[in-house]
């Protein structure tokens, strides 16, 4: 059973995806450490009333939630991106979508902005 070609396909397409979305989530946090991200790692940067005891400057890596949170959005722009090349699914529904997630990420979502994530 090591064959791949015995293994289901939804089997072999879930690992793929899966391992794409690990892949993206580790270059979106190497982009993050590295000085990349824009308003997003402006956004992540404490702010000058931080308490000292909270301050997290020297940390070579940002929280778990923060890496959940990045490879969520990951995962629902890409989603999204399917939904926006898909001509058989309505525009308003993909509209109301954008909608919904532009309220996650706090800043306006297109079918264009997707392609940051």
């Amino acid at each position: 059973m090591n064959d791949e070609h015995e293994r289901p396909l939804r089997v072999r397409l879930g690992s793929r995806i899966f391992a794409a979305i690990v892949l993206a989530g580790c270059a979106l946090a190497s982009h993050a450490q590295t000085g990349g991200g824009g308003g997003q790692a402006a956004a992540a940067q404490p702010s000058a009333a931080v308490a000292g005891f909270r301050n997290t400057g020297g940390y070579r890596s940002g929280s778990v939630a923060q890496t959940v949170r990045r490879l969520q959005n990951v995962a629902t722009a890409m989603q999204l991106r399917e939904y926006c090349s898909d001509p058989r699914i309505e525009d308003e529904f993909v509209r109301i979508q954008l909608a919904r997630f532009s309220l996650i990420t706090g800043r306006s979502e297109s079918c264009a902005t997707l392609l940051d994530y």
